[in-house]
């Protein structure tokens, strides 16, 4: 069930962007009007995520996942019927909300039921979010033209319906502090500096994931001459190269630290981000643009995980505050990048790539000398299994 909720929430991640061409022929509005439904759709996600956490630590996950997949099979639904653009806002700002708890408690839940393996079991959540936002933009163009929007939306909603039906049934943990809060504990927990080392790390690391899901193919278009359906190929493998780096860390049998495992990733997107900007040709820069995936591919769940472990009795409560860190770089470093790339090209756009990389592998210093030892060994464990 918590893999159904993870590719539930791949699917809305990558729906408003599959759905927008169709959107624009069926109501028509305009690219700002698109614009701000991207600002109304992330806000709710970041707010959706910062509830999640005390919700889950207090009252245990059933109700949330419930609550979290009905809003986001009801607002496919309300999708499928709306005919201006005055629906379409309120209708995104329930899908964001929906997904953001939806994405939270999946994480913390599977946190909590395999504390022996964190890691292993938060990179393969990744790969069923990967699943999911590779399945939308597939089946909406598959289907388009023969069954129409308003099927596909219908569709969507149903298929939403099926991790309902499994969180309903399922067993799940009993809440970590059902009797209430210790809020002494929880305030030192929040006030930790380790806990905002660990979001300010997913803060660089959500920029960097956003920013090159979302600039890759223009990059390739304008910079290299590429055409659109060669770079959609490109990006494809760059999402490819995502799921296969996490699959391969949460099968990874040799023995790797987590940090050790993160320094290294994000060198490697460093050095191929350089590469990639740099590359003067189609087959260089795909090259690049792969491994730059296969870096990132393991950051995030990974250093989730130390965060699960150093903070193991408020762990929604800390993830709360992680996925609004991380949430907030998502939507400030593609701004920031489009904002350089509208002056010197997306090519200086991703330096702001690069360095965030390098950011990372000083936050992961700063993370190993602070994490407990305990934690660390709690994170060797899981992923030499």
């Amino acid at each position: 069930s918590v893999f159904a909720g993870a590719f539930v929430f791949g699917i809305v991640m990558s729906s408003l962007g599959s759905l927008l061409p169709a959107l624009f022929v069926a109501i028509g509005f305009g690219k700002a009007d698109a614009g701000r439904l991207f600002l109304v759709m992330n806000f709710a996600m970041l707010v959706g995520s910062l509830i999640f956490g005390p919700i889950c630590d207090r009252f245990g996950f059933r109700a949330l996942l419930v609550a979290s997949t009905s809003l986001i099979a009801g607002a496919f639904a309300g999708l499928s019927g709306v005919s201006t653009y005055g629906m379409i806002p309120g209708l995104l700002a329930v899908l964001g909300f929906g997904g953001g708890a939806l994405n939270g408690a999946t994480n913390a839940l599977i946190n909590d039921i395999r504390p022996e393996r964190r890691g292993s079991a938060l990179n393969l959540l990744g790969i069923f979010f990967g699943f999911g936002a590779l399945f939308t933009p597939f089946f909406i163009g598959s289907l388009l033209e023969k069954a129409g929007l308003r099927i596909i939306l219908i569709s969507l909603a149903l298929l939403t319906l099926a991790p309902l039906v499994l969180f309903l049934s399922a067993r799940f943990p009993r809440a970590k502090h059902e009797g209430g809060f210790s809020w002494s504990a929880c305030r030192e927990a929040l006030q930790d500096p380790l806990l905002f080392l660990f979001g300010l790390l997913l803060f660089f690391q959500s920029g960097n994931e956003f920013t090159m899901g979302g600039w890759i193919s223009t990059h390739l278009g304008e910079v290299l001459r590429m055409d659109s359906r060669l770079a959609a190929y490109v990006l494809a493998g760059y999402w490819a190269a995502i799921m296969l780096g996490r699959l391969a860390v949460s099968r990874l049998a040799s023995r790797v630290t987590a940090s050790v495992l993160v320094i290294v990733s994000a060198l490697l997107a460093m050095v191929s981000c350089v590469g990639l900007i740099l590359s003067e040709s189609g087959a260089l820069a795909a090259m690049f643009v792969t491994l730059v995936g296969l870096g990132f591919a393991t950051i995030f769940p990974t250093t989730l995980a130390q965060a699960g472990a150093a903070f193991a009795e408020y762990s929604g409560t800390a993830f709360s505050v992680i996925f609004v860190m991380a949430l907030t770089g998502g939507m400030t470093a593609p701004w920031l990048v489009g904002r350089i790339a509208q002056v010197h090209g997306i090519g200086a756009g991703f330096w702001i790539t690069a360095g965030s990389c390098a950011a990372i592998v000083l936050i992961q210093f700063l993370i190993r000398r602070r994490n407990p030892p305990g934690c660390q060994r709690i994170l060797d464990s899981a992923l030499s299994r």
